[in-house]
């Protein structure tokens, strides 16, 4: 299969072109590689009980992550051990991902 260098606009994309679309981009920060995808049937339907809490509990988890990343201090702690890992392209990704386990399934801290 041969490979493509695309054209700087795209290589750059990120998430969708405009809210109308159904055409995804995503690049790989580590190997700038750029992919697309494309949403096909997607669901009308009202979210379930089930789907709302799911939200509202990541809703809440990643209020806790900005306000962890606010603290200087705390911000610096995190910064240094996500950029010894090469997994989560993110800080706010890698500081979810630490601090996830830390709450229960509504969202709330556990004591």
């Amino acid at each position: 299969m041969s490979k493509i260098k695309p054209i700087a606009i795209v290589e750059s994309m990120s998430g969708k072109v405009c809210q109308h679309s159904d055409m995804y981009f995503r690049t790989n920060r580590q190997t700038s590689e750029v992919s697309t995808g494309k949403l096909c049937n997607p669901s009308d339907a009202e979210p379930t009980e089930a789907q709302i809490k799911v939200q509202t509990r990541f809703t809440k988890i990643g209020d806790a992550a900005r306000a962890i990343l606010a603290d200087p201090e705390q911000r610096a702690k995190y910064e240094t051990a996500y950029k010894a890992q090469h997994r989560i392209g993110s800080l706010l990704g890698y500081v979810i991902k630490k601090i996830k386990h830390q709450y229960d399934e509504n969202g709330d801290p556990i004591a």
